[in-house]
């Protein structure tokens, strides 16, 4: 039983910034606080980050919360982690880095990638692990620094994430929970173990990284100078908890057999909760743990919000001057140009990979492009298209998970994108399928949260989630509308999968030119 008057902290260590909430029993937020940091990105394969930072950020968010909510440390029940994946830091044998951080965003082993993706072993490698084949991959990571920095990599005592650094940190022990591991792709699914030949590939030993735990695992005696600096008792429980993805859907209620969760912020993600392990014959989509009984499937999108936002920058200067002059976000006027646009934009097609592509094509070297321009075609046409382009590929996610767990049951849509109308609406004719947009909560601190009350034995299962979230917006597909995405969508496949070369090629000649 849940006791109404404990408190619960739900922290999300993100790219960007950590959030932490404090939270009811019954889910209603107490106070919140969210702390940037700098990501370098000193070149456009170059993505690091400094621990300390993320660390600071951690410590300074639940000092935040305590004390904006005028709560004692005796009230709180618990704190209980979501983080970002597929980061790598290299630490010495006194428990230093030896670098920043390699994050997800890091292109630098993009040759090591491609090498391993074309070679036959990398796909028996992603069947066993549930990692797709792509630099954001923490074993192509690995790969690069053996090759490409031996001397860092020879005095490198562990590799670990961003959690693992705060854990280490905070207790002095290199663990890692089964959610951050299953991401590593260098985690046998079946076996929840590390894959001896992943080990093998990455020239280490299971002895370079953490003991695996499981997401509930348990915490106590954190250092006493850190319990003083966030206004905790030393003995708090601390929740080890998950990846963000898996405890966003968790956070928004998408756990139930064919409940899907789709979020577009700045990127994008889709994904389901199944029963156990599954990965998919053609690769396109990850498999990675919230609990040993609950895996989540699906696919990262690199092309979200940030797709539009490249749009109103360069090519939207006399609405970005409307908007401020009416006192309105430049993105309403964008979309209100938009909603004047036949749908299916009269022919344009436009693919999103502004940035590189992962879920679907796990494609680095993929590139954006508008298809089917005509004389006819005007801006209001290139708006609406980017914005179906965006739909149209996590549709393409979409219809890759269908093949393993067949036809959603539920989509439920979060992120920036859903205080759109016309981008939920959108989603609803492209998907053709009813969208559901649950309530504006964080749902990976509302995740971490409820995992934390599961890992104390307060709750005997997830689903108690679905009482603290509720829904704001439903959108019904239009028939006549869904039939003209149907017969675009083919069309928007076939492109990326036959300018596979031309990506590959464009994509060298863009490096080599910035390089000059």
């Amino acid at each position: 039983m849940i006791d109404e008057r404990s408190l619960m902290i739900g922290v999300d260590i993100g790219t960007t910034s950590t959030k932490a909430v404090l939270f009811e029993a019954n889910g209603a937020i107490l106070s919140s606080a969210n702390e940037g940091y700098p990501l370098h990105t000193p070149s456009s394969d170059v993505a690091e980050q400094d621990p300390e930072d993320i660390f600071s950020a951690v410590v300074s968010c639940i000092r935040q919360v305590m004390a904006q909510s005028g709560a004692s440390p005796e009230q709180l029940r618990l704190v209980s982690f979501s983080s970002a994946m597929h980061s790598v830091i290299p630490m010495d044998e006194n428990g230093k880095p030896l670098m920043n951080c390699l994050t997800w965003a890091d292109n630098r082993s993009v040759a090591w990638a491609k090498q391993l993706r074309n070679n036959p072993e990398g796909h028996e490698l992603y069947l066993r692990t549930g990692t797709p084949i792509h630099p954001m991959s923490p074993l192509c990571k690995l790969i690069w620094l053996r090759h490409e920095l031996p001397e860092l990599f020879s005095q490198t005592s562990k590799f670990i994430s961003l959690k693992e650094y705060i854990w280490f940190k905070l207790f002095g022990q290199y663990l890692v929970d089964l959610s951050i591991a299953s991401c590593t792709g260098l985690l046998n699914l079946e076996q929840q173990a590390w894959d001896e030949e992943a080990l093998h590939m990455a020239g280490i030993t299971a002895g370079h990284l953490s003991e695996i735990v499981s997401t509930t695992h348990i915490s106590r005696g954190i250092d006493p100078s850190f319990a003083e600096k966030m206004g905790l008792l030393p003995s708090t429980p601390f929740v080890i908890g998950a990846s963000d993805g898996v405890l966003s859907n968790l956070g928004v209620g998408a756990i139930g057999p064919g409940e899907v969760a789709v979020t577009i912020g700045t990127s994008g993600a889709i994904r389901t909760v199944v029963d156990q392990p599954r990965t998919d014959p053609k690769g396109r989509i990850f498999c990675y743990a919230l609990t040993d009984k609950h895996w989540v499937i699906g696919g990262p999108v690199n092309n979200g919000g940030s797709v539009l936002r490249w749009l109103r920058d360069e090519f939207a200067s006399a609405e970005v001057e409307t908007a401020k002059r009416l006192g309105i976000s430049a993105y309403d006027v964008l979309t209100k140009i938009a909603e004047n646009v036949p749908h299916g934009s009269e022919g344009l097609l436009f693919h999103p990979f502004l940035a590189g592509e992962r879920a679907p094509l796990w494609n680095p070297d993929a590139r954006g492009s508008f298809f089917g321009l005509t004389l006819h075609h005007h801006k209001e046409h290139m708006i609406r298209a980017v914005l179906e382009g965006v739909i149209f590929n996590l549709y393409t996610v979409l219809l890759a998970m269908e093949e393993i767990i067949g036809r959603p049951q539920a989509i439920l849509a979060t992120g920036g994108f859903a205080k759109s109308p016309l981008w939920r609406q959108l989603m609803a004719d492209i998907f053709d399928q009813q969208v559901t947009v649950p309530e504006e909560i964080e749902s990976s601190c509302l995740g971490a949260a409820v995992l934390g009350l599961y890992a104390l034995g307060d709750i005997d299962s997830l689903d108690v989630v679905t009482s603290m979230v509720g829904s704001t917006y439903k959108h019904i597909p239009a028939k006549e509308h869904a039939a003209i995405y149907k017969e675009l969508l083919p069309i928007f496949i076939r492109i990326s999968r036959k300018l596979e070369e031309e990506y590959e090629a464009i994509a060298e000649f863009q490096r080599r030119s910035s390089n000059d």
